[in-house]
């Protein structure tokens, strides 16, 4: 077990350029909580647990909140685009931060591929008869490219990519309480027949909230960016710690607010709530022509700034690991401030991901899903033990470089673990859930094997 003694920050980072302005990360802060998975997959959270589906987003959040904490105090202290990889090295060893940042990096990687597939979707449901395959091409062709030039064109995209989401959603939020309110022209308050009736809050009991507390949960996935583009920022650390800050009325307002209005909007079981989406559900209930239409274009949105930020975060993922000796030497290779092969890398695997999508849908496609299912929580799980064991070592030794502090520690972070155990046994104890959990576990113990093998190839040599 290596040393907590608090060292200088690493310089990993040297040959990135610090491209990103402050209202680049203050942008992709905000716009990066409104997610794919939020527009995509809280239809199955609704459809399984009902209005209690509240109850899910307000208990994942609250976690979700206290990981953002924990990976903000970190990252505010040793800025790194290896984020929570780089803390986990520094805190357990080259091991931790092999499994930590490679887990991480097959997770955006095949996240870019499904994000694809669905805006696919979207543009061939508006242009039937073209093939889906071509604009998945084409969208990556271009993310691709747009993370191969300077960093400053990736923070444009997702100023404007965010700007327009936080717009989008900021306006369903008026309607949908103006409506409630009983003021929207043409619509009559919907009461509370659809949070009381039909079953009640918990139609589906305990199991439908399971589904729904599941299903929130990696409907969060993705607030980990900030923290990655934190280190080509102009100022790392107030960046860093302004993000932090605001998540908690970010991920209530945006999150847990517009959940509120849907299931008191729409019947909970309305089969429009899977089939259109929750949001384009609630908009055609409103009645306002051609709202839904404009919220497939903004689902579109959500899902082609998904791609983008996670073509750049795996990037910096997989260009912080070879910096760190954790990797192939070759990703390494700074270009005009960016790290070109590992853009190229990361674009390619996900494209391949895309291609096994279509080729072998029923095997190896569902069991690369399967393998990250959980990621997310092996990674929220490292950032949490991480914390534990830094915190104390900054406190000793550098408490002037804790610009974000976790509440009451380490009270809350052990809280923080135990809700994270909770949900890997209630995934255990889910048919669907049981799979991927079983898979993950399988990759995550592979990859620390290996990360263990090469440390001690590291020491030997």
């Amino acid at each position: 077990m290596p040393s907590t003694t608090v060292k200088a920050p690493q310089e990993s980072d040297a040959s990135l350029t610090h491209g990103l302005k402050q209202r680049h990360l203050s942008m992709i802060a905000l716009g990066g909580v409104i997610g794919a998975g939020l527009f995509v997959g809280s239809g199955a959270g609704i459809a399984a647990a009902g209005p209690s589906i509240v109850l899910a987003y307000t208990l994942s959040g609250l976690l979700v909140m206290l990981v953002m904490r924990m990976l903000g105090e970190m990252s505010a202290a040793y800025p790194s685009s290896g984020s929570f990889s780089a803390h986990a090295e520094r805190a357990f060893g080259p091991w931790a931060g092999f499994t930590a940042g490679w887990s991480f990096w097959i997770l955006l990687c095949t996240a870019v591929g499904l994000e694809g597939i669905g805006a696919a979707k979207i543009v061939t449901g508006w242009l039937p008869g073209t093939p889906e395959w071509a604009w998945v091409a084409l969208f990556m062709v271009v993310f691709c490219a747009t993370n191969l030039a300077a960093v400053k064109n990736f923070g444009e995209f997702e100023f404007w990519f965010a700007a327009l989401k936080v717009g989008a959603i900021g306006l369903f939020l008026v309607l949908g309480v103006l409506a409630i309110a009983g003021v929207l022209p043409g619509t009559d308050a919907p009461g509370t027949e659809n949070l009381t009736g039909r079953g009640g809050f918990f139609p589906g009991g305990g199991e439908g909230l399971v589904v729904g507390l599941l299903a929130s949960v990696f409907a969060y996935g993705g607030l980990e960016t900030v923290t990655i583009a934190a280190a080509e920022s102009e100022d790392p650390v107030r960046g860093v710690a302004s993000a932090v800050r605001t998540a908690m009325w970010r991920i209530a307002l945006f999150y847990i607010g517009s959940m509120a209005l849907i299931v008191t909007l729409v019947p909970w079981d309305s089969t429009a709530v899977v089939e259109k989406g929750p949001y384009v559900a609630a908009l055609d209930e409103l009645g306002i022509p051609g709202a839904g239409q404009l919220m497939n274009v903004v689902v579109l949105i959500a899902l082609l700034s998904a791609m983008n930020a996670n073509v750049y975060g795996s990037s910096r993922i997989a260009y912080s690991l070879v910096e760190r000796g954790l990797g192939p030497s070759t990703l390494g290779r700074v270009s005009g401030g960016v790290p070109r092969l590992a853009v190229l890398a990361s674009s390619v695997f996900g494209f391949v991901c895309v291609v096994l999508s279509y080729w072998r849908p029923d095997d190896v496609f569902a069991w690369l899903l399967n393998m990250i299912g959980a990621v997310i929580l092996v990674v929220w799980g490292f950032i949490a033990v991480s914390q534990l064991r830094l915190r104390r070592a900054l406190e000793r030794e550098a408490p002037e470089r804790l610009a974000v502090r976790t509440w009451a520690f380490p009270y809350l972070t052990w809280v923080a673990l135990a809700g994270m155990a909770t949900i890997l046994v209630l995934m255990a104890r889910e048919p669907d859930t049981r799979v991927q959990l079983y898979w993950t576990g399988g990759m995550t113990l592979v990859l620390a094997g290996a990360g263990y093998a090469w440390q001690r190839a590291r020491t030997e040599a």
